[in-house]
């Protein structure tokens, strides 16, 4: 969902923004929609508030002021706001424990829990949190749906089967209460519920002009009136009030009662809101809609606020209300504002219809409702995918099924917000080598690493949270090749990286500099150098040390690793460049080679220009080429002498000591460690060629084949 800046007055001043740039070519296709969603709310918001234990009178007052007050202060043109099956089930839930249902006390409770969520959603609006709905899982809403679902099925077997089971008795002694009376079983009710089922679930197949919904509770209630079964003890809902919606006289003032409700409320908002949020931005995924998250929980908070002050109950988004606004051409939310006028007009002129709908119709209505909340593929997805999230999804499904539902939620999401915490704080960190054929990076999965090299990609932020498991990841490489020096960090998936996280790779860079080694990095984010420049690590780590990630190994190879470890000690060949040296293996006896120490020079260099020159003064050096006898044929300075790089380090050399030496390799390093052997063995007047071959022949100076 995206989210862009509005002030507090541009939030609350939505409405206006609305109907100020309504275009009035819309209002046709927005009226046509808005009739087809009211077919579909009218039988809901009957249901719904059955589901509550609420009076269905209610459910219309909350139809018709949530879905006008949703849609003018909403940001969805498609999301429509009114009785759900979450917000019911979840009322019955809050209040269950509290009052009796259906009473006096338990209908004003409604009416303020509506007010109290509505407030938190509005507060979390002004407060820009709409972001934060994106930290609950969806395995937590899968979850608690399904659950949910499984409690409304049950709930519904008391009208169905025309037994007194109280709706808040849960699965379990819901189902134990009827199987102990199957006796008392009402066969007409029981048939007018099953009816409903089963003309719900086969309309689609023989059209999809007609609502199904709509068209079960029309065709089975036509049924009950044609063979006159409430003369057989059929339950009707019973005639309606007439009039607007009045104003309800809550206990606002009652600070017990809010207390007691206030966690309910709380749980109402979250699962509310997540619910809207998503609903929402599915819809938008096909209208190509720019949302706004602040704005919908603005729209949420007014809507529940608005239906509570008027005699309703806690309302949230409908997903199939919302996707049938988007088919039936709903161009702006004024669809949804005349899907509940047409709810206030329809309900009325119809009260004598309305008042002789079997309640097991509207069971059964409600029975298949919500076993499509039960969404088995996502389930099916969760439970194959990353095993945390399966585990907040069956969690959050039995603490539905067995705990209050507002205890079920907030388990769902803290385990959520804790499951979150836990992966961020434990990124992934694994040494890297390149493929087979040199073109991508990938885990080394047990392949021999570089002795002298680590290459570690870091897949996550490094913040306070995660600098423990990064550090103590990269000492458990660094550990597995003890010999490894230098550590090239790839940081491309680093997004933000704190002062602890500063702290933590001068920690690293700080035990590689006691190794003799160092510290480089490739594809630094711009926020991450920008805070590393803050902190002052940059200059301490240098500019030289951030490398481009196509030349970094070439770099290091070239540069930076010892070339005598290369072609004597190690028979592996981890890079590209690896192949470029020859491998040789030092003859028996010989001891280990020692690391040469980062940037050690024991003797002055000569550039390739003075040594042109002093190889034509009358007192040219001995220039001795310490590579390898290929390398030496390849090419090589006219005039220098081939004594092999294991031959100084294994054997006493007979050169002249009296003139100067000069000693030549590829890039400087094999003779700077020819240079250190060759000290030991009394030599003093020495010199290392600048940058090697490699600069010689930069240098443009001729070479003998």
């Amino acid at each position: 969902m995206v989210g862009y800046v509005r002030t507090v007055p541009g939030l609350l001043l939505q409405p206006l923004r609305l109907v100020g740039s309504y275009p009035l070519t819309a209002w046709r296709a927005d009226l046509l929609a808005g009739l087809t969603v009211g077919l579909v709310l009218l039988p809901q918001a009957l249901a719904f508030s059955l589901l509550a234990g609420l009076p269905v009178v209610m459910g219309l007052y909350s139809a018709f002021v949530a879905a006008l007050v949703g849609a003018l202060w909403g940001s969805s043109s498609h999301l429509h706001s009114g009785p759900t099956n979450t917000a019911a089930i979840l009322t019955l839930s809050v209040l269950a424990p509290l009052f009796a249902v259906g009473s006096a006390e338990f209908i004003a409770a409604a009416g303020l829990l509506a007010v109290l969520s509505g407030l938190i959603r509005l507060a979390m609006g002004l407060a820009r949190l709409g972001l934060l709905v994106n930290f609950v899982s969806d395995a937590v809403a899968v979850g608690f749906t399904a659950g949910a679902g499984l409690l409304i099925i049950s709930n519904q077997l008391g009208p169905i089967l025309r037994m007194p089971i109280m709706p808040s008795e849960g699965v379990l002694a819901t189902l134990m209460i009827a199987l102990r009376q199957l006796g008392n079983v009402h066969m007409p009710s029981l048939a007018l519920g099953c009816g409903t089922i089963l003309v719900i679930a086969l309309w689609p197949r023989l059209t999809r002009r007609i609502p199904s919904v709509l068209a079960g509770v029309a065709l089975l209630s036509l049924v009950a009136w044609l063979f006159n079964l409430e003369a057989y003890g059929v339950q009707s809902l019973g005639a309606l009030p007439a009039g607007l919606p009045p104003l309800a006289a809550l206990p606002l003032l009652d600070l017990g009662l809010i207390g007691q409700l206030i966690n309910g409320a709380l749980a109402i908002a979250l699962i509310g809101l997540v619910e809207a949020v998503a609903i929402a931005r599915a819809v938008a995924g096909h209208s190509r809609q720019r949302l706004d998250s602040n704005q919908e929980f603005i729209g949420q908070g007014m809507a529940n606020v608005a239906a509570g002050c008027f005699s309703g109950y806690p309302c949230s988004g409908s997903f199939n209300r919302s996707a049938l606004s988007y088919q039936a051409g709903a161009q702006t939310a004024m669809a949804n504002a005349f899907s509940g006028v047409f709810i206030l007009v329809a309900a009325f002129a119809l009260n004598p219809l309305i008042a002789h709908i079997p309640l097991a119709v509207l069971a059964g209505a409600l029975a298949i409702t919500a076993w499509s909340m039960i969404d088995r593929q996502r389930m099916l997805q969760i439970w194959r995918g990353a095993p945390g999230e399966a585990l907040i999804m069956l969690l959050t499904f039995g603490a539905t099924l067995l705990l209050p539902l507002q205890f079920a939620i907030l388990i769902g999401v803290l385990m959520s917000l804790g499951y979150y915490l836990l992966r961020t704080s434990m990124p992934r960190v694994v040494a890297a080598l390149p493929d087979q054929e040199f073109k991508h990076w990938e885990p080394h999965n047990g392949r021999p690493q570089c002795p002298q090299l680590a290459v570690v990609d870091v897949l996550g932020d490094i913040y306070f949270g995660a600098v423990n498991h990064v550090e103590e990841t990269i000492d458990q490489i660094l550990d597995e090749t003890p010999g490894q020096r230098f550590l090239l960090l790839r940081m491309h998936s680093v997004q933000h990286c704190d002062i602890s996280g500063i702290r933590m790779l001068e920690n690293i860079r700080a035990v590689l500099r006691e190794r003799g080694g160092d510290l480089y990095m490739t594809r630094v984010r711009d926020p991450v150098l920008y805070r590393m420049r803050l902190a002052g690590f940059y200059d301490h780590l240098g500019p030289e040390n951030i490398l481009d990630e196509d030349l970094a190994i070439h770099h290091l190879f070239h540069h930076t690793l010892d070339p005598a470890v290369c072609i004597y000690e190690c028979e592996r060949r981890a890079f590209r460049e690896c192949y470029t040296l020859p491998k040789r293996t030092l003859p028996g006896g010989a001891p280990p080679i020692t690391l040469l120490p980062l940037g050690v020079e024991p003797v002055p260099n000569i550039s390739p220009t003075a040594l042109w020159e002093a190889m034509h003064s009358s007192l040219p050096p001995l220039i001795v080429d310490v590579r390898e006898p290929r390398e030496f044929r390849q090419s090589h300075i006219p005039g220098a002498v081939p004594v092999p790089l294991d031959q100084v380090l294994t054997s006493p050399q007979r050169l002249p000591q009296s003139g100067r030496i000069v000693l030549v390799c590829r890039s400087g390093r094999r003779s700077a460690r020819a240079a250190e052997a060759l000290i030991a063995q009394g030599y003093r007047d020495l010199r290392i060629l600048e940058g090697g071959l490699l600069a010689w022949e930069q240098a443009n100076l001729l070479t003998a084949m």
